[in-house]
């Protein structure tokens, strides 16, 4: 069953045109990449996805069209979005950002449980739970931005580049615990990241776009085995 589909979408930033016709589609429970250079409109893509830029075309979301949507109608639809810059609210402590993460919820036991869950994914975060958001290191931040994301209890979350700024090591651990909410929720995921290696350990597909148009589209391992991917994403 296809969760997302977008067909033939445009979006513009005033008078300048970053999207030109782009289609995709998610599957339920399914994890698609986004791959492109510096401003080949993959973050305009997830910003159209959630209701931030003005569009053309079609966005239709678990059977129903959410084009012209606010950005705070489309979250309650089950669409969480982690966006550039990981956009932590930086004068709470890290339980308050997972409690604004849940406060559409009314399940207090759910939205309990769920925090163990995360803090046990991410035991960092356990060790900073009272520390304001603001002094946490730039992985911690990101890591606290998932978690955010994951309480809404979304059935799609939209990921902007979530390795930007860490060190290699902490971006895998990141990866790795994006991997493991995928396996035991059942999230479905966009993931946007210029790291294709670390898309790919949790992506079964991807697109690549290209001025704001699709280029290719293929699973993880026919992209993987490209030459031209290859060069220009995996350094190789």
């Amino acid at each position: 069953m296809t969760l997302l589909e977008l067909e033939d979408v445009t979006a513009s930033y005033g008078s300048v045109q970053v999207l030109d016709g782009v289609s995709l589609s998610v599957p339920d429970g399914g994890a698609v990449g986004i791959l492109g250079a510096n401003g080949a409109g993959k973050t305009t893509t997830l910003r159209a996805i959630s209701g931030s830029v003005r569009t053309t075309g079609r966005i239709m979301f678990d059977g129903r069209n959410i084009r012209s949507l606010r950005p705070e109608q489309v979250a309650k639809l089950g669409i969480a979005h982690v966006p550039e810059g990981r956009g932590t609210l930086g004068q709470l402590t890290v339980r308050e950002n997972l409690r604004v993460g849940a406060y559409l919820r009314k399940d207090r036991k759910g939205v309990a449980s769920d925090v163990d869950y995360l803090l046990d994914l991410f035991p960092q975060l356990r060790n900073r739970i009272s520390s304001s958001a603001s002094a946490l290191s730039g992985g911690e931040q990101q890591m606290l931005a998932v978690c955010r994301a994951v309480m809404a209890k979304p059935r799609l979350l939209v990921l902007d580049e979530a390795s930007l700024g860490l060190a290699p090591s902490t971006a895998k651990t990141v990866y790795q615990a994006i991997q493991r909410l995928r396996t035991d929720a059942g999230i479905a995921m966009l993931i946007v990241e210029q790291n294709a290696n670390l898309a790919f350990t949790v992506v079964d597909s991807a697109t690549v776009l290209e001025t704001g148009r699709n280029v290719l589209t293929g699973s993880s391992a026919e992209l993987r085995g490209m030459d031209e991917i290859r060069r220009a994403y995996l350094g190789a």
